[in-house]
């Protein structure tokens, strides 16, 4: 089989790349047409993530979604292994949500023009006044009543481990006054290692915890409440699986 990998995994991004564009064409356009981004974002929750799970090979399994309330705004923090976490959120929250992406990915085909059009928000950490901004932007699309999902550790990391959490993107959370879900995001890593497009198929386990109130905390709460959060996460990480696979779509 290793001599076959390398044929599969070619073959994979060239049907995801396919299956990328064709869904986003879908999805700005039906969102064009309905002047709101609602429609853009359920494709993507329904048929784009679950799409590029199977086509990966990857078995999605989801604990704690009875934590959520549908009709709640919620702020996400989660850790990051992989490409592969954006699509495993897509389809494990049982809710449409936006995220905090990296300006780099303004510049890619389809992908940043989807971003941009679903409102949600480029995250430029190499500047000082832009990550002030980013703030402004998250805060309003928290209050406009949308759910927001951030990566705190700023990159995805090598060995699995969770690195020291990022606290800029928890004042958002704490001046829309949104509870945060702490989400642990386990295997993504293996399915879809951070160097080079290895895939394999594998188990995603999301573990989403309980969330945390933010009414009465301040910005100088931020440093607290995102150690809190990381420690939550790795409580998460640290638990013993045995939930039944959630099946995709």
């Amino acid at each position: 089989m290793r001599f076959l990998w390398p044929l599969i995994n070619l073959a994979q991004v060239v049907l995801a790349g396919i299956w990328t564009a064709g869904w986003i064409t879908v999805a700005l356009i039906a969102s064009a047409v309905r002047g709101r981004q609602d429609p853009g974002l359920a494709l993507a929750r329904r048929i784009w993530a679950p799409g590029l799970l199977r086509l990966a090979g990857a078995r999605l399994q989801v604990e704690g979604r009875q934590r959520l309330d549908p009709s709640q705004t919620y702020f996400f923090a989660a850790n990051h292994q992989s490409w592969i976490d954006i699509p495993s959120l897509f389809a494990a929250l049982p809710l449409p949500v936006l995220f905090l992406a990296k300006r780099e990915l303004a510049r890619v085909p389809f992908l940043g023009r989807y971003i941009e059009r679903m409102g949600m928000v480029f995250v430029d950490r190499a500047d000082r006044r832009q990550a002030v901004e980013t703030v402004g932007r998250a805060t309003a699309r928290l209050r406009e009543g949308w759910s927001v999902v951030s990566f705190p550790e700023g990159t995805r990391t090598p060995d699995g481990s969770v690195r020291r959490f990022k606290t800029a993107a928890f004042a958002a959370a704490v001046e829309a006054g949104v509870p945060v879900v702490p989400i642990a995001l386990e295997g993504a890593g293996r399915v879809l290692p951070r160097d080079g497009f290895r895939v394999r198929p594998g188990l995603i386990r999301v573990r989403i915890g309980e969330p945390i109130p933010t009414p009465g905390l301040t910005r100088d709460d931020r440093a607290e409440l995102a150690a809190r959060v990381q420690r939550e996460i790795e409580l998460l990480l640290a638990e013993p699986g045995g939930s039944q696979p959630h099946p995709l779509g």
